[in-house]
C-alpha cells in the first residue's frame, strides 16, 4: 500500500469512528412534525399608542424570535400570516400555558418611584439572567444600560428606605425597599419565583417588550404519534431504497459496485454524524433531502465507473484508468453538486422551519457525497487495484475482452 493511501485510510477510519461515536452518544434532534410540540397562532391588537404596521409586525416577530431562542427550543417556526398574525411552532414544548406566558406577554417593565412616576423601563436593560438570591432562591439578575445605570443610581439614592415598585404589564412584580444607593448598574429581582418562572421572566426582560399586545387566536398540541409513524415509514422507505441501490450497484458493477456500497455506507454514517454534531434538526422534509442526497452520491459513483471503463477500454493500465476516470468525472460531479448546493443555500436563506431542515440535510449530503465519491471511493479502488487487480479488471472490462 502506498504511503499516501495509508495516511488517507487512517484519516478515514478516524472520521468514521468519530461520526459513529457521535451517533451513539448524542440523540438526533427532531422537528415538530416528528417530535410533536405546540402550534400557536397570535394576532396583533392595535392600541391608542400603537397601530398595526409593517414595521410593528417586524418588531413583534423579532421579539418573539428572541424569546423563543431564549427558551432553547430547537428548529422553531416563526413566520408571518397575513398582515397582523404570527405563526409559532415549538418542537418539544407541550406546556401551552408556559409557552403563552413566555412568548405572548407584552412584557412592559416599569420601575416607578414612590410617587408613582415611571423612572426606568425595560428599554433601559441590556441583560437579564437566571440567578439566585442570598438564601439560594431563584431570582433574576439584571444589568442596566449606561443611561439606565444613571437613572437607577439616582432613584436608589433619593428614595433610600422607601419602596420602589417593579411593574410588569400593569401588575406589581416586586416592591423592594431600597436599603442604599445602587450605582454599579446591576440589580436583582427577587420574589417567590420557581426556577421556571425566574427563567421565563429573564427571557422576557432580555428579549424586550412587544410593540403591540398579541392575542392568542389558536393554540394546540401536535402529538408525537404521527411523527413516530412518519419516522417508521420513512425509515422503511429509506432502507428499501438503499437495499435496492446496493443490489443494483453490486449486480451491475460487481467489484466496483461493492466498493461504491462500502463508500455509501460510510457516507450515511458521516452525514448523520455531522447532523448530530452540528445540532441540526431532522424533519420530514429533511429526511427527504437526505434520501435525495443518497441518490446523488450513487450518481457520482456511476459517473466515475463509466469513465473508468472508457479509459480502461482505451488501453490504459488499471491504476492509470482509475486515476484518469476520477479526473475526467470530477468536473461533471462538481458542476452537478455545486448547482444543487446553491439551490439548497437559497432555500435555507429564504425558507423557514421544515424548508430549512430540507436545505440543511441536502447541503450536508451534497458535501459528504462529494467527499465520499472523490476521496473514499478513489482510496478504496486504489486499495483493490493494488491487492486484487483481477477483480477490479473484470468489473470494468467490456465483455468478451481478454483480461
Amino acid at each position: 500500500m502506498r504511503r499516501a493511501d495509508s495516511i488517507r485510510l487512517l484519516l478515514l477510519v478516524i472520521i468514521v469512528v468519530v461520526a459513529g461515536a457521535v451517533l451513539y452518544k448524542i440523540p438526533m434532534r427532531l422537528g415538530l412534525d416528528l417530535r410533536g410540540g405546540v402550534h400557536v397562532v397570535m394576532q396583533a391588537e392595535p392600541t391608542a399608542d400603537a397601530k398595526i404596521s409593517e414595521e410593528t409586525m417586524q418588531r413583534a416577530v423579532s421579539v418573539i424570535e428572541r424569546r423563543v431562542n431564549g427558551m432553547g427550543v430547537s428548529e422553531p417556526v416563526i413566520q408571518r400570516q397575513g398582515t397582523n398574525r404570527v405563526i409559532i411552532q415549538l418542537p418539544g414544548v407541550y406546556d401551552q400555558e408556559m409557552a403563552i406566558n413566555t412568548i405572548g406577554k407584552t412584557a412592559q417593565l416599569e420601575i416607578k418611584n414612590p410617587l408613582g412616576e415611571t423612572v426606568l423601563t425595560g428599554a433601559d436593560l441590556i441583560d437579564a439572567q437566571l440567578s439566585r438570591d442570598q438564601v439560594g432562591r431563584p431570582s433574576v439578575a439584571v444589568e442596566f444600560s449606561r443611561e439606565g445605570t444613571k437613572k437607577f443610581a439616582q432613584l436608589t439614592t433619593v428614595y433610600q428606605g422607601q419602596a420602589i415598585p417593579h411593574i410588569l404589564d400593569g401588575e406589581v412584580l416586586v416592591n423592594p425597599v431600597i436599603q442604599g444607593p445602587i450605582t454599579g448598574g446591576k440589580g436583582q429581582i427577587t420574589g417567590q419565583f420557581t426556577i421556571e418562572e425566574a427563567k421565563n421572566l429573564a427571557v422576557l426582560l432580555k428579549a424586550g417588550s412587544l410593540p403591540v399586545p398579541m392575542e392568542v387566536m389558536e393554540i394546540r398540541n401536535v402529538g408525537p404519534t404521527l411523527g413516530q409513524q412518519s419516522i417508521d415509514r420513512s425509515m422503511k422507505a429509506g432502507i428499501v431504497g438503499v437495499i435496492l441501490v446496493f443490489l443494483f450497484m453490486l449486480g451491475y458493477y460487481k467489484m466496483s459496485g461493492f466498493v461504491a456500497n462500502v463508500a455509501l455506507s460510510i457516507y450515511v454514517v458521516i452525514v448523520l454524524g455531522a447532523m448530530v454534531l452540528l445540532r441540526a434538526t431532522l424533519t420530514l422534509p429533511g429526511i427527504a433531502g437526505f434520501i435525495l442526497s443518497i441518490g446523488m452520491a450513487v450518481d457520482a459513483n456511476v459517473l466515475i465507473f463509466e469513465r473508468m471503463k472508457e479509459e480502461y477500454r482505451a488501453g490504459k493500465h488499471l491504476r492509470a484508468a482509475v486515476a484518469s476516470g476520477f479526473d475526467r468525472a470530477f468536473r461533471a460531479i462538481f458542476d452537478a453538486n455545486i448547482t444543487t448546493l446553491l439551490t439548497a443555500l437559497v432555500l435555507f436563506y429564504y425558507g423557514s422551519g421544515p424548508v430549512k431542515g430540507f436545505a440543511v440535510t441536502l447541503s450536508l449530503g451534497i458535501l459528504a457525497s462529494m467527499f465520499t465519491a472523490i476521496v473514499v471511493t478513489r482510496l478504496l479502488l486504489n486499495l483493490v487495484a493494488d491487492r486484487k487487480p483481477g477483480l477490479l479488471q473484470r468489473s470494468i472490462a467490456p465483455k468478451g475482452v481478454a483480461q
